[in-house]
């Protein structure tokens, strides 16, 4: 039951200091006869220090205390053979579930079979594999993300011939779905001509924008595959003379909605990390104490610009 109106946001940040969680009865609890009986011991491998992974992991680990679970908690930094370590550290540890924020979905094969013959079941947020190989996963539909900013800009073009950039992040996982749900849903008259990875670096990204406006003069749209990078793009672009550029863009935090009302970005697609983590923690917990929960949840998703910018949802959770 995420809340969805900005004006409520202090009361959300409170729900979750206090434990009222998207369920609304307050944190899990275990069922007497279950074979988890006892705290839980989870693992939460994130895979890299962007905003969206700081405010993934806050919520997750929020939601873990609020739970009464322990928390281990490791980063593979977008490094596909940390990961693989960080998994193996976790079977080490014996923790009783991985909550796993992969930074490649070429990666989760070795992940996930690792886990299984050790007897670890493994929670996906972001994206999913399988339902057979996992516990379950929290989905954010990347692709329906990218095609929300590809019809703002259908919609702001009105059928004019306009040049598109595309600064990525890093290949693989989120970046590829999102980058390929955007030019997917792209019109004819919207032509890519420039698609550089960011690494979701703001630096990184600051210097794919210069290029691009420099290589491109006459560029109307750039699709910046998060809101570290944007805002970097953004300076590159007006320092380059290409303040003409309207940037889309994804995740909804506080900062870009101040963007969005100043004109430095046209719109965003807020997909809350708080929510993400929230329900991956919960539904980790209730799946694995045999409660009901989905074992395929969806984070929501939403377009959001100038115009309806006070009433975006929450994206971060206040820290612990």
């Amino acid at each position: 039951m995420p809340l969805t109106a900005r004006p409520r946001r202090t009361t959300h940040a409170l729900l979750l200091g206090a434990g009222l969680l998207l369920g609304g009865c307050g944190p899990i609890a275990a069922d007497s006869g279950s074979a988890q009986d006892g705290p839980l011991v989870l693992g939460f491998v994130n895979g890299g220090g962007s905003q969206f992974h700081t405010c993934l992991q806050r919520s997750v680990e929020i939601t873990a205390k609020n739970n009464f679970a322990e928390l281990v908690t490791a980063n593979s930094g977008q490094d596909a053979t940390k990961e693989l370590s960080n998994i193996e550290d976790m079977i080490t540890r014996k923790v009783d579930a991985i909550i796993l924020q992969t930074v490649s979905t070429d990666a989760l094969e070795s992940d996930l079979a690792k886990a299984e013959r050790a007897g670890i079941p493994v929670f996906l947020t972001s994206v999913s594999a399988d339902p057979d190989d996992i516990l379950g996963a929290v989905v954010v539909d990347l692709k329906a993300v990218g095609r929300l900013d590809a019809q703002w800009i259908t919609d702001d073009a009105a059928g004019k011939d306009v040049q598109v950039g595309i600064v990525a992040g890093a290949p693989g996982a989120a970046s590829d779905l999102l980058v390929g749900g955007f030019t997917g849903a792209l019109p004819a008259n919207a032509e890519v001509v420039a698609d550089q990875p960011g690494m979701f670096d703001a630096a990184k990204a600051g210097k794919v924008a210069d290029t691009m406006a420099r290589a491109h003069p006459d560029l109307d749209y750039a699709f910046v595959a998060n809101e570290q990078m944007a805002f970097a793009a953004r300076e590159a672009f007006d320092a380059a003379g290409a303040g003409q550029v309207k940037i889309v863009t994804v995740n909804g935090t506080d900062e870009a909605l101040a963007a969005l009302k100043d004109g430095r970005f046209s719109a965003t697609v807020s997909d809350s990390a708080g929510n993400t983590g929230e329900l991956a923690v919960r539904n980790t917990i209730a799946l694995l104490r045999g409660r009901t929960a989905e074992k395929i949840d969806t984070t929501p998703i939403r377009l959001v610009t100038k115009g309806n910018a006070d009433t975006a949802p929450l994206y971060c959770p206040s820290a612990l």
